[in-house]
């Protein structure tokens, strides 16, 4: 209840322009094993959807198996893992990746490049590109 109003939960709806083109869609994020819980309690914290591996139930997972869980939830996968480069480059289908070597960004530093990337491009412009934040 919020303000005296109860709230429904209701799926969401895709949005349209005024000219009736699909209102471009801010990208959503999937972590893989090697980030850090923190970051996505962040990415949560400033309203971004983001799911885990753990949540996801991934854990140990092989990389083309997070690869395509990411791509079929469309989010795009934020990992370490320079093995996600090497599916990329082999042409591997993803739904994106953001990659940044280990240890290059404190928990603090991955969510605001992070938060800049969701600002920066949509979901349908991330599909099989890898950037680094």
């Amino acid at each position: 209840m919020l303000n005296g109003y109860a709230l429904k939960w209701a799926p969401a709806r895709l949005k349209r322009n005024y000219d009736g083109s699909p209102e471009l869609r801010t990208v959503k994020f999937h972590t893989d094993e090697h980030i850090a819980e923190a970051v996505a309690l962040g990415l949560r914290r400033r309203g971004i959807d983001v799911t885990t591996t753990p949540q996801a139930r991934l854990l140990g997972a092989a990389d083309d198996v997070q690869l395509a869980y990411a791509r079929s939830e469309g989010r795009v996968i934020v990992s370490h893992d320079p093995d996600m480069l090497r599916l990329a480059a082999a042409g591997t289908p993803h739904a994106g990746i953001a990659y940044c070597p280990h240890q290059k960004y404190n928990v603090g530093e991955l969510i605001s490049k992070l938060l800049m990337l969701a600002k920066r491009i949509e979901t349908e412009k991330m599909i099989n590109r890898v950037e680094f934040p």
